[in-house]
């Protein structure tokens, strides 16, 4: 049956809603005839896959259009297409007809989708390369239900998007295409219409596994990112042992200064790799955390306004850099981590803001969808599928990227609907309260994911409030309703409490003796990781070293101080990069760190003590392997505010117990009485004032030996002392 006239009108103006029934290949009463839009031939032949040809196609609109009989039945085809009036000798060229092929998702998919519990969506939408009915070519599928087109534009097809029209799935609202004779390496984008017929600006794909390189913002078609992976010893590693009893000390790194080439531009993932990995693994960390290395496009954002979640950034190189990266990572003994942010995105054009014309992933009401503080939308967490879009990302940067966990930044935002907002700013949910119970599930159902897929996959919450149960199994059933299932808790209370401490004068301390111990009231309640990280360092707050009080000397002994009395205090531990040789300037995005600083002996002494914890910390079991439970902690001295004096001691099951002592004046204290848990030679392990450091060299000889129940020992000035028993 010939289609009317006004529906080849709609087709070639690329509006008509099923361009899949009228072109292809079609069975007739005459038997199989192919329709084909074809712009710029003026003849057309129809060929098997394998060239041989099917019958010839006559130009039935001059726009392009063609249609003739085929021999044989409906199968996929090719076109011979050719100009014989142009280009002098005219020219010819091969079109493979996408219309003439089935599609790849099947009725699995959408059940799955349409649940919202399909786990593999990362392998079903976005463009993949793949062979479909004998051809090799790229798979694009969408997710946009309430648009009335979706058609693929590229550099495949001169963005024109009267040539691609995709194919609506319309149970899911998933649209569909195989383009046959493309692979990896190719840009594209999806052009919208909305319900009321407008045209929305081209959308980059939210599955997309790469992008163009910023200010660009074309998505990029690309293979798996690696096969070859020689990591299985680590992770056989992390996946037997318990995280909270083991060494976990974090380098937090922004990728883009760390450091940067000779042209001041950013460092490729293997050049980074060729010298972070080995300068972090000297260091004594266990784990090298990165800051969003998911696609954005503002510099500045750091990565924490993402528009591609699924797409490493382009500032450094391709998505297989960043595979080799952390497969490098992992063969040196190094876990990486990445920040996470589900939290929100940015209203960029290009990205899932409004991306079907309707608020899709977002709220429509700004209550709910606007975040006031980044001028950024809200995910819906109680839509199925956009709940299902981030649980697949945490699974996909697990599977695809082999990372070992996820730092998810802004918890707290996501658990309050007025986080942030005034009185008549937010509505509250339906019993009336502040908590998002959508989040909840949400995080909760992610995290029931990752660790029911993953062994040894660490998830970490920056969550800021008194959020009961962060860290505890989110298992099923209504005693566990607000539990979360995060692995660990960033330890806000801890770092904002004990830098507001280091702050101050030595001689007001005793006045606030309770900034050290009032962190130790509920450093038990939750998994703790005690975070030094970039927020501290950035935007008007200086570098650590200039937070500490005091002339240049005393600064220095009192970072020293602070670093081995964290290093001591239960927890896992995690250092913004530079603040390991004491960096003086405030960290700025726009360059690489100050590394000529190592060459002064100071800088250099706190690199030093730095490296020397995170050794010490990583070989003494009663130093981390009761960080998360109360019978690794016991007080000695709590309560000597007059001389700024704390110790405690540091315990695990059968190893030899540590005293953790922090002298926060600039006074000596000599013959100081320090109760020890058991008589006997204490070896003085660390001295955060010995020489090497920079500090002045007191100390206690190598040891000292406890009588009685205590010891009599000698306390640096502003220095911390780490004795071990035996």
């Amino acid at each position: 049956m010939k289609p009317p006239p006004s529906a080849i009108t709609a087709l070639l103006d690329g509006t008509h809603a099923d361009p899949f029934s009228l072109l292809g290949v079609h069975q007739g009463p005459g038997g199989a005839f192919a329709r084909a839009f074809l712009p710029g031939a003026e003849v057309a032949v129809a060929c098997t896959l394998a060239g041989e040809e099917l019958g010839t196609l006559a130009q039935v609109d001059p726009r392009g259009l063609f249609e003739g009989a085929l021999k044989g039945g409906p199968q996929p085809i090719k076109y011979r297409a050719g100009a014989p009036s142009r280009f002098g000798g005219g020219a010819e060229w091969w079109v493979a007809d996408p219309y003439s092929f089935g599609p790849v998702l099947g009725p699995l998919d959408d059940y799955l989708m349409g649940q919202g519990s399909h786990l593999r969506l990362f392998d079903k939408l976005g463009a993949h390369c793949l062979t479909h009915q004998g051809a090799s070519g790229v798979n694009f599928a969408v997710w946009a239900p309430n648009a009335a087109r979706v058609a693929l534009v590229g550099d495949f097809n001169d963005w024109d998007h009267r040539r691609h029209p995709m194919r609506h799935r319309a149970d899911v609202g998933v649209w569909e295409i195989f383009i046959p004779d493309i692979g990896p390496h190719r840009a594209y984008k999806y052009h919208i219409t909305a319900a009321d017929g407008t045209v929305l600006p081209l959308k980059a794909d939210p599955f997309a596994l790469a992008s163009e390189l910023r200010p660009a913002t074309a998505s990029i078609t690309a293979h798996p990112v690696k096969l070859d992976w020689g990591d299985a010893a680590h992770r056989a590693h992390w996946a037997s042992i318990d995280p909270r009893r083991a060494p976990i000390s974090i380098y937090e790194v922004h990728p883009g200064s760390w450091d940067r080439d000779e042209n001041g531009w950013f460092l490729t993932w293997d050049k980074l790799a060729d010298r972070l990995i080995p300068y972090v693994a000297e260091m004594g960390f266990t784990h090298i955390e990165f800051l969003p290395v998911s696609e954005h496009p503002y510099d500045p954002s750091w990565g924490y306004q993402t528009t591609g979640l699924y797409a490493p950034s382009a500032r450094f190189g391709e998505p297989e850099g960043f595979a080799r990266f952390v497969d490098g990572a992992h063969r040196a003994g190094l876990g990486v981590l990445i920040d996470w942010v589900p939290a929100h995105f940015p209203t960029d054009a290009h990205g899932l803001a409004h991306f079907d014309g309707t608020a899709l992933y977002e709220h429509e009401d700004p209550r709910l969808g606007f975040h006031p503080d980044w001028n950024t939308a809200i995910y819906n967490f109680g839509r199925r599928e956009v709940a299902s879009f981030l649980v697949n990302n945490a699974l996909f940067w697990a599977e695809r990227y082999h990372v070992d966990g996820l730092r998810v930044d802004a918890v707290a935002s996501m658990l309050y609907r007025d986080y942030s907002r005034k009185a008549g700013e937010w509505i509250p949910n339906e019993a009336g309260g502040r908590e998002n119970w959508e989040a909840v599930a949400f995080l909760r159902a992610m995290n029931r994911a990752v660790y029911g897929s993953h062994a040894g996959f660490l998830t970490i919450a920056e969550e800021s409030t008194a959020w009961p149960g962060v860290t505890l199994p989110a298992y099923d059933g209504p005693e566990s309703a607000s539990n979360l299932g995060f692995g660990f808790k960033w330890n806000m209370g801890f770092m904002h409490d004990t830098l507001k401490y280091m702050a101050r004068d030595p001689a007001h301390r005793r006045w606030h003796h309770d900034d050290i111990t009032f962190g130790l009231m509920y450093a038990f309640a939750e998994n703790f990781v005690l975070p030094i990280s970039h927020d501290e360092v950035v935007h008007g707050k200086g570098s650590l070293l200039t937070k500490m009080s005091g002339d240049d000397w005393q600064q220095f002994a009192n970072l020293r101080a602070y670093y081995g009395m964290m290093w001591g205090y239960p927890g896992k531990k995690l250092l913004f990069m530079g603040q390991e040789f004491a960096q003086r300037r405030e960290w700025s995005e726009e360059r690489g760190l100050d590394w000529n600083l190592l060459s002064a002996p100071s800088h250099e002494g706190v690199r030093a003590l730095v490296r020397d914890l995170n050794h010490l910390y990583r070989d003494t079991p009663a130093l981390h392997a009761r960080d998360c439970e109360v019978e690794g902690f016991e007080w000695l001295i709590v309560d000597d505010a007059d001389n700024s004096v704390f110790a405690w001691a540091r315990r695990a099951p059968g190893e030899a117990p540590v005293a953790v002592v922090c002298n926060m004046t600039p006074t000596t204290h000599h013959h100081y009485r320090l109760p020890l848990p058991q008589d006997g030679v204490w070896h003085e392990i660390l001295n955060t004032d010995a020489p090497a450091y920079g500090g002045s060299g007191q100390g206690n000889l190598g040891q000292v030996t406890a009588h009685n129940g205590a010891a009599h020992v000698t306390l640096p000035p502003l220095a911390t002392l780490m004795l071990r028993a035996g």
